[in-house]
């Protein structure tokens, strides 16, 4: 006999705030990984930078050499208004002045997703559509996600004042420099929760908010290279609300009012605006497609690169704006660099003690990193059309596992190559109308050439990762982020030999400070080959996840 439960009497009582506890709790649980990882991983890089602080520049004059670069508009551009960079110099105004900014971009990375992942995405797979067939208040989910976001914007703030006040940070200023932060970090979860209503596709929602921020980005480099200590036009960005603080300087609270203020009224109007359209819909409709696919659409390739090309097309246009900003500023800051003194200076000069080359090897090596992030991005997405039940329909056709991730795998190799070498040529078209040195424009490409094995083993490594397991992912960025930090810092740090070696691009040779030899570059194509082959073969026997 078989018992059956008696279906739970919904009721019409409740506010529209019904549930919001429950799915609060539900939100933490699922998050208890994820979460986490994203503040520690943030306010661990504020001891980090301390330490190197400490090995790299013992004294004041060593720290007044180096600050003496980031002057004039380099230090508009890099890292904000630049308060504290001359006679109050510190550790702390020099932390403040140029690396708080990454600070706020990583917080406003984490709130971002935080609440795409919580709304748009829940609505997008049809689970928030279960979550409301039981008693749920209208605004629960919202208002669930937004509690999260506070809480996770405070865990931040506790953690980042921890760290410096570690270092014996002054309690106000090192108050202020947490707040900013996470009010910043508010701010940015408030525009998701605004932009999330717009569309019905995540990925859009994600995409709105991010142009918000990197449009922000823009005007506040502009705003702050017009003026000493920025301009009115850095002001209607929300980085000046809290770089306009003068932590360690001339503290001042009120600038984050502003951003309470922008955050509140953001979070109000996101909540207005998902009171005027319907469950899983946008405010804005969806464009209708083609009732029939392209004819180019009919292999695993032109689907994969239909997937990729608009993440293409973005990461080219920011990597050839970089590559032209970096090659525009070599020779200045290579002027700026000829008095620096100690272990620095002897690593930009790229042990040749050439400031030029080994200046622009470093940026070489940026843009390897940056195009290894594109490439970690593109596998993650064949793992979220795996995820989001897309694939499925595709291996119901006459198309393998193997010829399907095979296709995305190729495509983004090829771009990634092409990316990069994009990327270091047009920094060495300004770099050589800026020298008048042409043959730097060969030079930084055939460099973004010799880099493109080391490249394709992140992309080997990630595909291997993912066909084992596609929760192992997140393994390849740990190797990516270390892999860069060794780059710029190894040596410095006095890495050991053996914890060098984990970066893919330890055995490239540095072209043109020295020579290329073809023994690791080949070494270097067959790891690749191993490792995407392994993952090939590994998704082709495995299961595919739904979550």
């Amino acid at each position: 006999m078989t018992t059956v439960a008696a279906p739970v009497a919904r009721t019409d009582h409740g506010s529209a705030l019904t549930g919001t506890g429950t799915l609060l709790r539900f939100m933490l649980r699922r998050d208890r990984v994820r979460l986490p990882a994203w503040i520690v991983g943030i306010s661990i890089f504020v001891p980090y930078f301390f330490t190197a602080f400490q090995t790299l520049f013992p004294s004041a004059t060593e720290l007044a050499e180096v600050a003496a670069f980031t002057t004039g508009p380099m230090i508009g551009l890099l890292g904000g208004p630049g308060y504290g960079l001359g006679a109050e110099l510190t550790y702390f105004t020099f932390f403040n002045a140029i690396y708080v900014l990454y600070f706020m971009l990583a917080a406003a990375a984490m709130n971002i997703l935080l609440v795409s992942r919580h709304t748009r995405v829940e609505e997008q797979t049809g689970r928030a559509e279960l979550v409301r067939a039981n008693v749920l208040g209208r605004h629960a989910a919202l208002a669930a996600t937004t509690i999260l976001a506070v809480a996770s914007n405070v865990a931040l703030f506790v953690l980042v004042l921890a760290g410096l006040r570690g270092f014996d940070a002054p309690m106000s200023g090192a108050a202020l420099v947490a707040a900013g932060i996470s009010v910043f970090g508010l701010v940015f979860a408030a525009v998701t929760i605004t932009a999330v209503q717009i569309s019905e596709y995540s990925r859009v929602a994600s995409g709105i908010a991010g142009a918000v921020l990197g449009g922000a980005f823009v005007l506040r480099a502009a705003g702050d290279l017009i003026g000493d200590h920025g301009s009115a036009l850095s002001w209607i960005t929300p980085f000046a609300w809290s770089q306009q603080t003068r932590a360690f300087v001339d503290e001042r609270w009120w600038p984050l009012l502003i951003s309470l203020t922008a955050a509140v009224a953001l979070t109000i109007l996101g909540f207005v605006l998902s009171t005027r359209r319907d469950l899983g819909a946008g405010l804005r409709a969806t464009r209708r497609g083609h009732d029939r696919a392209r004819a180019w659409l009919s292999s695993p390739v032109a689907l994969a690169w239909r997937l990729h090309r608009d993440s293409v097309r973005g990461w080219a246009i920011g990597l050839i704006a970089g590559g032209l900003i970096y090659g525009s500023t070599a020779q200045p800051l290579a002027d700026s660099f000829q008095d620096l003194s100690g272990t620095l200076g002897q690593v930009l000069a790229g042990g040749q003690g050439d400031l030029l080359t080994g200046y622009l090897n470093m940026m070489v090596v940026m843009m390897v990193i940056a195009t290894a992030i594109f490439q970690v991005l593109a596998v993650s997405k064949v793992r979220t059309e795996e995820t989001d039940g897309r694939t499925e329909p595709v291996l119901a056709t006459a198309v393998s596992k193997q010829r399907l991730l095979g296709a995305h795998l190729g495509v983004v190799a090829v771009a990634g190559v092409v990316l990069l070498v994009l990327s270091t040529a047009s920094m060495g078209l300004t770099a050589a109308a800026g020298t008048g040195d042409w043959s730097l424009l060969g030079e930084l490409t055939v460099a973004g050439l010799v880099y493109s094995p080391a490249l394709l083993v992140v992309l080997g490594l990630a595909a291997a990762l993912y066909g084992l397991n596609p929760r192992l992912l997140g393994i390849a960025s740990a190797v990516l982020a270390f892999s860069g930090l060794a780059a710029f810092f190894g040596e410095m740090m006095e890495l050991p030999e053996a914890a060098q070696a984990i970066s893919p691009w330890h055995y490239t040779p540095t072209y043109p400070v020295e020579s290329v030899t073809a023994l690791p570059l080949v070494v270097q194509l067959a790891v690749f080959t191993g490792l995407a082959a392994t993952g090939i073969w590994a998704f082709g026997r495995r299961d595919l996840r739904s979550v």
